[in-house]
């Protein structure tokens, strides 16, 4: 710190605030790989949940344009102690359109109004920073890489109801650079730079999509579109929401069924 020109830490101050708030902390530390594993021995179901998205992983992701930590789903085994057998179904989330916070490779964001539109239509504001996302269509390359490397089964596709009204919409398949095509993100930040998405264009729908519950609530083309989605990226579509309200689900495969 001193070389920072920073305040030093003072010993006494710190060791004071820590000791103030030791007992209100304390009780809620233990070892978690034991209470984990008597949870488990007692056929209780245990739920992780990542905050960060798949390509921001510190090993994995968009380097340096990244997270501090690993986020993809072996984390959960490693962070709590837990072993990586028993991590059981993994949930991976994704929306209908793709967007990202902050700087960093976005081969299909959109600088225009439909992206404009997205960004309205999906409130699309950072829940910490508060900062306008970037929007783009849907990127099945990274979410597909994702999928591989996070084990993941099944897919909750949020946001679907942002997409109607379009005349038509768009999956990015593969990214182009000069002459070569990659069908998965590549690891230098120089390449992820300069990739240009090669798109696949799919018809829209006019109907509202927004409050549906069931399949038989979805226009057609909504779901042929969720159909090549998950041919794309090689995942089915556990859940579907269609609005922020959490009844608004249309449940394909229960992520908690044994």
């Amino acid at each position: 710190m001193r070389g920072l020109g920073e305040p030093e830490v003072d010993r006494d101050e710190l060791l004071a605030a820590l000791t103030a708030i030791a007992p209100r902390v304390l009780p809620h530390a233990g070892p978690v790989w034991r209470l984990l594993d008597d949870a488990r021995s007692r056929g209780q179901r245990i739920l992780f949940e990542g905050a960060q998205g798949a390509m921001l992983d510190v090993d994995h992701g968009t380097y340096p344009f990244v997270t501090s930590s690993n986020t993809l789903a072996g984390q959960a085994a490693a962070g709590s102690g837990i072993a990586p057998g028993a991590v059981g179904y993994v949930l991976g989330i994704t929306k209908a359109y793709t967007t990202r916070v902050g700087s960093g490779p976005f081969p299909t964001e959109l600088n225009d109004a439909i992206g404009e539109k997205l960004g309205e239509r999906g409130r699309e504001f950072g829940v910490v920073t508060g900062r306008k996302r970037r929007c783009g269509w849907f990127d099945a390359v990274a979410v597909r890489q994702a999928i591989k490397t996070g084990g993941i089964n099944g897919i909750a596709l949020t946001k679907l109801d942002v997409l109607d009204g379009f005349d038509e919409v768009k999956f990015c398949t593969a990214y182009r650079r000069g002459g070569e095509i990659y069908d998965y993100v590549p690891a230098g930040m120089t390449a992820q730079a300069a990739l240009e998405p090669v798109y696949e264009t799919a018809e829209g729908w006019r109907e509202s999509t927004r409050g549906a519950r069931s399949w038989a609530d979805l226009p057609a083309t909504a779901i042929k579109y969720i159909v090549r989605l998950e041919e794309l990226i090689g995942a089915p579509v556990a859940l579907l929401s269609t609005s922020p309200e959490r009844e608004d689900t249309v449940l394909v495969r229960d992520p908690f069924a044994d």
